[in-house]
């Protein structure tokens, strides 16, 4: 997704492009997601602007190509007991909460908002400005839009194997393209030529999660959701009352070992995505685990209030993250005129847009 959103962006501005990708269609982390436009989460400051911005940017594309699936729904953290409600307390009281949409819901007024959830918690954190789209279906729907144009073109199944002097690459079928600037958006792809052109110290680490995908549910799931597990993965939640959190009511012992928060989004069909875990040390399984899974079903069922329909899809997938949590995103010049952008983590599919926007901006497109 980060490289079709500099297509795009670079289409939007007048510009030719060839987008090259090696596999026929995108098979990593941008159709293995939640297809969250996640703000709630996001660090205060350069991340939380860049994420509104990218808000901003899926709405208006969202409006273009209406096969994005774009919904502007927010988001429900529900909390049970007097720490997890004090921590979304605290973060319905941070000085950019406006700017996220944030307020403090209590359970009548959560459930009026999405009325499957009829499971028992106290309360429950909303946050107006969290959206979604498809995510398997996303780049398609843009890919399709982008061919509309005389200046877009889509080389599938080839790799790039070598850059060439000043602003050219050669792909594995043997045929060089050149331009005035190169792009590589390479993903969790950081071997082989993203090692050659950044060296071995690139900041970015690859991290590997579980999800999967049920049946449909029956009933709108209005609002995406989360459990209070989410505040201690994400950057907004940090306060005193987060330490009191983690000190007073540890995570199950599954949710610890994965290092798990529950995300969950209604799919265009009906079926919900849910997860996820987060896996940091290489090498990855190769296989997928049952408790994760189990745990996930635990946790749903008791905000639904009712049995999760049939599982009907698992799987893993793989990111690449930058290790400097300041950082949105890992942008190096690697040649004159060559530049990597890698490292959004859990942020790509959120910060696409934003990402590429900055690109273009900088240099001077």
């Amino acid at each position: 997704m980060v490289g079709t959103m500099h297509a795009w962006q670079a289409v939007e501005r007048g510009h030719e492009v060839v987008q090259i990708e090696r596999e026929a269609e995108a098979r990593g982390a941008s159709l293995r997601n939640f297809g969250q436009i996640w703000v709630s989460g996001r660090a205060g400051g350069e991340e939380l602007e860049t994420a509104l911005r990218a808000r901003e940017l899926w709405e208006e594309v969202g409006d273009r190509v209406p096969g994005l699936g774009f919904r502007p729904n927010g988001s429900l953290t529900p909390v049970r007991g007097e720490l997890e409600l004090a921590v979304a307390e605290a973060a319905a009281a941070r000085e950019d909460a406006a700017a996220r949409g944030r307020k403090l819901l209590t359970r009548d007024e959560a459930r009026a908002l999405n009325p499957a959830l009829r499971g028992e918690f106290t309360a429950a954190l909303y946050c107006e400005r969290d959206a979604a789209v498809e995510p398997r279906t996303a780049q398609l729907a843009l890919r399709a839009e982008l061919l509309k144009s005389p200046n877009y073109i889509f080389r599938p199944g080839r790799e790039v194997r070598e850059v060439i002097g000043h602003r050219a690459v050669r792909d594995d079928h043997g045929d060089v393209h050149g331009g005035d600037v190169v792009i590589l958006c390479t993903g969790a792809w950081l071997g082989g030529l993203v090692r050659e052109l950044a060296g071995p110290d690139l900041p970015v680490r690859r991290v590997r999660l579980q999800m999967m995908q049920t049946a449909p549910l029956g009933e709108p799931l209005t609002t995406s959701v989360a459990d209070a597990d989410s505040f201690r993965y994400y950057p907004a939640y940090a306060s005193t009352a987060l330490d009191a959190l983690n000190a007073g009511q540890p995570q199950p012992e599954t949710a610890a070992a994965h290092r798990m928060q529950l995300l969950m989004v209604q799919r265009a069909d009906g079926g919900l995505t849910i997860g996820d875990t987060h896996e940091y040390e290489h090498p990855f399984a190769f296989d997928t685990v049952e408790d994760p899974y189990d745990h996930l079903t635990e946790v749903v069922e008791s905000l639904l209030g009712r049995p999760l329909p049939r599982i009907l899809r698992r799987w893993a997938g793989v990111y690449a993250q930058c290790t400097d949590p300041g950082r949105v995103v890992h942008r190096q010049q690697v040649r004159d005129g060559v530049w990597l952008v890698t490292g959004p983590g859990g942020r790509g599919m959120t910060c696409s847009p934003a990402i590429a926007e900055t690109t273009a901006e900088e240099l001077g497109w």
